[in-house]
């Protein structure tokens, strides 16, 4: 079916303004398959279903906006105090000289701009694949983008448990920066891995990361995405575990003006476990956006959406989470709670929770709630002498606690927390 007019005009715009990457073998065909999705699907307008909160000019725009890059002062970057492989790109550009060595005891890291130069590569059926299979029932036309154009990032193969985390470093140097990164990541049976993001990464940024999880497998991922506030970003993570795997994933969200991270999740082996979890604060003109689709194809198998959203001065949180439940997946325990904290009444949360389910033997439950802080608890804390801004703090923390839990790590969790209690002094609170 052809394209409406107006689809068709934006997505010429955009793609005139790209340069389908040179090359040949596994990794150019998979880019060429990319390109034909993308241009079956055209890029998202406000009126397809899954972008009505979030509306997507800027990501289609054929430049990106300019985001002036912002001085961090003497806060220490996220992780650093932590044992780790630290692998940085610019303006997404792999930096060698900012990077350690890519050797590590249980796990081969390549650059994708290397790797597919070869005839052959164990990605060839990981880049391209989750991210073609995360396109349906829901059309994901960044992700195509991303894997048609992407011209590094890493791949990433875990053959035993991870020595020390691998950390991807995302850095910011051009106020004009377009950068696209693509990373695959797979897990053999048994394998443990703990993965690293953070940084403010250009000043429109498309990420895609596919992660292919083998039975009995573990990986750990923690991201912080923050700092310079005029940062656009649209990510996703593809993900298809095993039987007895366990995928945990948490994003902290902290400024920028437009996020959308979209996480699409096949449970695809009994009794596989995927935690997805997120807490966002945001201030002013910030939109932020969690799209989440998590299919349970398999028996036995337990999932957790738990995404917290703290809003001020007009800032806007969205979140459209949905758990498929397929024939044959019994004794599915799926769990999901989306909820906001509105600090004052010019902020929005929009919220689309979904259940669908073809099993009779399941235990799934959404929940989505919006609200201001209990006065009630408030002046209690007033009432023992703790400042009324101290008290908001302390409110909006134990708000988010429940997204904070889901990282296995305690010192990266309680180092989140010491990041939120920062940023909370430094914006305030109304009131």
């Amino acid at each position: 079916m052809a394209l409406p007019k107006a689809k068709e005009d934006t997505l010429a715009a955009r793609l005139a303004a790209l340069d389908l990457p040179a090359g040949k073998g596994w990794l150019a065909t998979a880019r060429t398959d990319a390109l034909a999705r993308l241009r079956a699907m055209g890029l998202p307008a406000r009126r397809d279903e899954y972008w009505r909160y979030t509306d997507p000019a800027s990501l289609n725009a054929p430049e990106a906006p300019v985001a002036v890059r912002f001085e961090p002062g003497d806060e220490a970057a996220p992780f650093d105090g932590m044992d780790r492989l630290k692998i940085v790109f610019v303006d997404g550009v792999f930096d060698p000289a900012s990077s350690d060595d890519l050797s590590l005891s249980g796990v081969t890291v390549e650059r994708l701009a290397e790797a597919g130069n070869k005839d052959i590569h164990w990605a060839q059926g990981t880049y391209g694949v989750l991210e073609a299979r995360g396109q349906s029932p829901v059309a994901r036309p960044f992700a195509a983008l991303n894997s048609a154009f992407a011209t590094d990032g890493v791949l990433i193969h875990v053959t035993g448990k991870a020595a020390k985390p691998v950390s991807l470093v995302y850095v910011h140097d051009s106020d004009t920066s377009d950068a696209i990164l693509h990373h695959c990541i797979k897990l053999e049976a048994g394998a443990e891995l703990t993965l690293l993001e953070n940084g403010p990464a250009a000043a429109r940024f498309s990420k895609v990361m596919e992660v292919d999880v083998a039975d009995g497998a573990q990986f750990h991922h923690v991201r912080i995405q923050g700092r310079d506030h005029q940062r656009r970003a649209v990510t996703h993570i593809f993900a298809r575990l095993g039987s007895r795997s366990e995928m945990r994933s948490f994003t902290l969200t902290a400024n920028g003006r437009l996020t959308r991270n979209e996480a699409v999740v096949e449970l695809a082996g009994a009794e596989g476990r995927a935690h997805l979890a997120g807490a966002t604060v945001g201030d002013g003109d910030f939109h932020h956006d969690d799209t989440v689709f998590i299919t349970h194809a398999a028996e036995a198998c337990e999932s957790r959406q738990v995404f917290k959203k703290v809003l001020m001065n007009g800032a806007t949180g969205v979140f459209q989470g949905k758990i498929l439940v397929k024939p044959g997946a019994q004794k599915t325990d799926g769990y999901q709670i989306s909820q906001s904290l509105l600090l004052d009444e010019d902020s929005q949360f929009l919220a689309k929770p979904e259940l669908e389910i073809y099993a009779d033997d399941v235990k799934c439950s959404h929940g989505s709630t919006s609200g201001a802080i209990d006065e009630t608890a408030l002046f209690y804390l007033q009432s023992r002498g703790v400042p009324r801004r101290t008290a908001q703090a302390l409110l909006v923390l134990a708000f988010l606690a429940e997204a904070i839990q889901e990282i296995a790590d305690e010192t990266i969790a309680e180092d989140i927390i010491g990041r939120l209690e920062r940023w909370l002094a430094r914006h305030g609170t109304k009131g």
